[in-house]
């Protein structure tokens, strides 16, 4: 996207949001399942900026990404914090790249407190690299004529 003199920004209060104040281990502690539960709302946003290549129309599907994510790491928080802390924990000081397959023990009891909790399943093995359809409640863009030149 090119800005030139015409482009408008939007205000700052528009751009103001709470953030994720959260260290990578435990962002990739509840990954999996923020995936999931957010996932239609990533969806929304993802399309969102492919389809209008504007990242200035997508603020309110942004904001509701980060919303879903908040509200997500607070149930986690009330119902399962110190099984999540301990999974976090495993995938930080276990190895330098936070592998999955060293903390499989306390990702074990971290998935059953969220399913006896929540009744959320793990998403399976390559879930997120599954090609599906989106169901949207947003219209498609207009698609631009192509141009033609009858006398070519």
């Amino acid at each position: 996207m090119v800005i030139t003199n015409n482009t408008t920004l939007p205000e700052e209060s528009e751009l103001n949001v709470q953030e994720l104040n959260l260290s990578s281990a435990a962002l990739r502690a509840g990954s999996f399942h923020l995936g999931k539960q957010c996932e239609q709302a990533n969806n929304e946003f993802m399309l969102c900026r492919q389809e209008l290549d504007d990242p200035r129309a997508c603020l309110a599907e942004g904001r509701a990404v980060t919303s879903c994510a908040l509200d997500f790491f607070r149930k986690v928080k009330k119902s399962c914090h110190e099984e999540f802390t301990q999974y976090a924990t495993c995938l930080d000081k276990s190895s330098g790249t936070m592998a999955f397959s060293h903390c499989r023990k306390t990702q074990g009891v971290f998935d059953k407190c969220i399913k006896d909790n929540f009744d959320w399943d793990r998403p399976s093995y390559g879930y997120f690299s599954r090609a599906k359809i989106v169901k949207s409640a947003r219209e498609a863009p207009k698609k631009e004529e192509k141009v033609s030149y009858p006398d070519a």
